[in-house]
């Protein structure tokens, strides 16, 4: 099994930027391709951005496309997101995922 725990949220003003974490532990062997969901209150989840071993296939939602990098460290078991020129419609939980594992989440506030 793989366990994965983000980190780096927070309260940052519109126009800012925030760098998550994901550290992954366990069977990381199985770990290929990493991502970033969101989810908003109210919303249901959805894609961010995904990172394939090599960084060789990258993908982004529209909506944070220039704006966010994803990522990868496997040497650290890491990957990132980073996240310029926020907006308050960014405002949402993240998660980190492979596969059928997801981490707890952080939480990413963007002030209007």
């Amino acid at each position: 099994q793989v366990q994965l725990a983000e980190s780096g949220g927070g309260l940052v003003q519109a126009g800012g930027s925030l760098r998550l974490s994901c550290a992954a532990s366990g069977r990381t062997s199985s770990v290929y391709t990493m991502g970033w969901f969101r989810q908003a209150p109210g919303k249901e989840r959805e894609f961010v951005a995904s990172i394939s071993w090599r960084g060789s296939s990258i993908h982004y939602a529209d909506s944070v496309k220039g704006r966010f990098t994803i990522s990868r460290d496997n040497a650290k078991n890491t990957v990132y997101l980073q996240m310029n020129s926020l907006k308050p419609e960014d405002t949402a939980v993240y998660y980190c995922n492979n596969r059928d594992y997801w981490g707890k989440g952080t939480l990413v506030t963007v002030s209007s």
